[in-house]
């Protein structure tokens, strides 16, 4: 990514901050989320966060045993991020809504005497979201960029791949009745290295349990929850990549409240190309048991 566009990216989101701010404080003070208008720092998101996606930006921390091209060990897996609403037009259940998300997603290997910081991927992006009942829609311009960890490379001594990108996402999900399916495509529009291909589709599944399992006391309810994810991309001659998570969610009552946070205790499998960055050429499978945190 160039510095020009870093720079263009950051300062685009200021300045809608700043100008949303001015424009629209008052209303946000006297409107509640679900009256129409226009909301600045509106709570909740109007594109739900894909439960399986191994990129979407949340707070996870996850113990895996992972099994690449090189070797087998154990991995701690961290993820900090989120997408921040800026400003929406509508309300939560029939609008859209520009976002500012970002996160770093690090894994750790528990395998070496220092538990070495492996690769690190660095995301910020501009979501804008739409909703219409139980069809929702998200549009992303987002950056990444890869890095590898400084006591992995003394021991290791890897070939470094100067991964960094910027790409287009497109996403649209309906759900009902506790069930949703959702399905889109990526496109890199500038990449390095260069010989990257662009092109990416992605489908996947997801149940939320609308019956309350147990209830725990005035912080909400538990339901059981699963997801499959599915990705193909050109770089992996089409090849898939699986995300399989299955557990339990503690959160609100209503199921199918769009701006309820969440956190989860999940089993999580995953078979493919890898989602870490630096490794991307490389196939890895693995399989363990995380919390994840959702808003």
């Amino acid at each position: 990514m160039t510095k020009t566009l870093a720079v263009r990216l950051a300062s685009k989101g200021v300045v809608t901050t700043l100008l949303v701010l001015g424009s629209t404080r008052l209303a946000a003070q006297q409107a509640p989320g679900d009256t129409p208008g226009v909301t600045a720092l509106p709570e909740g998101q109007l594109f739900r966060a894909l439960m399986a996606d191994p990129k979407t930006p949340r707070f996870d921390t996850s113990v895996l045993r992972a099994t690449s091209d090189d070797r087998s060990t154990t991995v701690w897996a961290v993820a900090f991020g989120e997408s921040f609403g800026l400003v929406r037009w509508g309300t939560a259940r029939r609008g859209v809504q520009l976002n500012l998300a970002g996160g770093v997603f690090a894994q750790f290997d528990l395998g070496t005497p220092s538990a070495d910081l492996v690769n690190a991927d660095y995301v910020i992006g501009l979501p804008l979201a739409f909703r219409a009942g139980g069809l929702s829609a998200q549009l992303r311009l987002y950056h990444q960029s890869s890095h590898l960890g400084d006591e992995f490379l003394i021991r290791a001594r890897p070939q470094r791949v100067n991964l960094t990108f910027e790409s287009v996402e497109w996403l649209a999900s309906y759900d009902r009745h506790g069930w949703r399916v959702y399905g889109g495509g990526e496109y890199l529009v500038h990449r390095e290295p260069r010989d990257l291909l662009a092109r990416a589709v992605q489908f996947g599944v997801e149940r939320r349990q609308e019956a309350v399992l147990f209830h725990i006391g005035r912080f909400g309810v538990a339901r059981l929850v699963a997801a499959l994810d599915g990705r193909w991309a050109e770089q992996h001659a089409w090849g898939p990549a699986w995300s399989a998570k299955a557990g339990l969610e503690f959160g609100s009552a209503d199921a199918d409240r769009p701006p309820a946070r969440r956190w989860s205790l999940l089993t999580q499998y995953y078979n493919g190309p890898s989602p870490y960055g630096q490794f991307f050429s490389q196939d890895v499978a693995y399989a363990g048991v995380g919390l994840q945190f959702s808003f």
